[in-house]
């Protein structure tokens, strides 16, 4: 039996639900899933055509009220949709008010029309890579220095004060799968990383080029915690399990979720963020799946 912890992306959108049915649902998940899941998640997404949409930092600051028993993440952070500097400041001020709860992630950013709709510039993929890693220092650098100088091509900072900074590092979770680029910036200053919706075939390959960029680098890739992200779909009857054309479900009968989810652990996967398309499902899989990996 394969050991792993699971978390809850909360559902950020209510494309095909009312706006309030939305936060019954999700209040409703949270709590099917209290005593058996370590971790809330929320997406960084500011809109889903005309369907009312979470903002992350606000939506967690509620969740880490709410729900003062779970460790609570972004999943992914854009780091292009808040100025970086901003972004430290937020994450230390959570991690002081939640007493030490928060996972930072933050990524590329890759939902151009969002982007578009917001009046951000979208950059090719290297500069949003070259931003990342800015952004990185710039934030790692208002956690442990006071004040904090930094100076880089796309964002820089010049005194700037984050207090009070974190009493303990924050984990910091880098989510992305490039190769050429953003699984070198996973190699050098990740704590957790992500990786979604992909077969146990691909992700094990990104994980095989992820050990070789902590070789190249002296590091031990057994300090960074790899974490996957599904949208599940379990049914014992196969007329409800549904499936995606374009990308990857952890779908089917029980049996055959475990199976697929001991494939994951079997490459190195210590924790799930599981989005689900029901409460029933839901409940399905903290019943009769959860107990397998705990």
């Amino acid at each position: 039996m394969a050991n792993a912890e699971f978390g809850l992306i909360v559902r950020p959108t209510s494309q095909d639900l009312p706006v309030n049915t939305l936060l019954e649902y999700n209040w409703n998940a949270i709590q099917t899933v209290s005593t058996s899941f370590t971790t809330l998640w929320v997406e960084d997404h500011l809109q889903w055509s005309e369907a009312p949409t979470l903002e992350c930092i606000t939506t967690l600051s509620y969740l880490a009220g709410a729900f003062p028993a779970f460790q609570l993440g972004t999943a992914v952070l854009s780091q292009a949709y808040r100025n970086p500097a901003l972004i430290a400041k937020m994450a230390a001020n959570l991690q002081f008010l939640t007493g030490g709860r928060l996972i930072l992630g933050i990524g590329t950013g890759w939902k151009e029309d969002e982007y578009h709709a917001y009046g951000y510039p979208f950059p090719d993929p290297k500069t949003r890579v070259e931003q990342l890693e800015e952004t990185i220092f710039l934030i790692r650098s208002m956690w442990t220095s006071s004040p904090a100088y930094f100076r880089g091509h796309h964002y820089h900072i010049e005194g700037a004060y984050c207090e009070p900074r974190p009493a303990f590092p924050i984990p910091l979770l880098i989510g992305g799968g490039g190769e050429l680029r953003t699984l070198k910036l996973v190699a050098r200053y990740a704590d957790w990383w992500n990786y979604n919706s992909c077969t146990v075939e691909e992700y094990a390959r990104k994980v095989a080029i992820l050990k070789k960029y902590c070789a190249a680098i002296g590091r031990d890739p057994a300090e960074i915690r790899l974490t996957y992200l599904a949208t599940v779909s379990v049914a014992e009857d196969p007329s409800q399990v549904l499936r995606h054309p374009e990308k990857h479900y952890v779908a089917g009968n029980a049996t055959e979720v475990i199976k697929e989810l001991q494939q994951f652990c079997e490459v190195g996967v210590t924790h799930f963020m599981v989005k689900f398309l029901n409460l029933a499902q839901l409940r399905h899989f903290v019943q009769d799946i959860v107990p397998h990996f705990v």
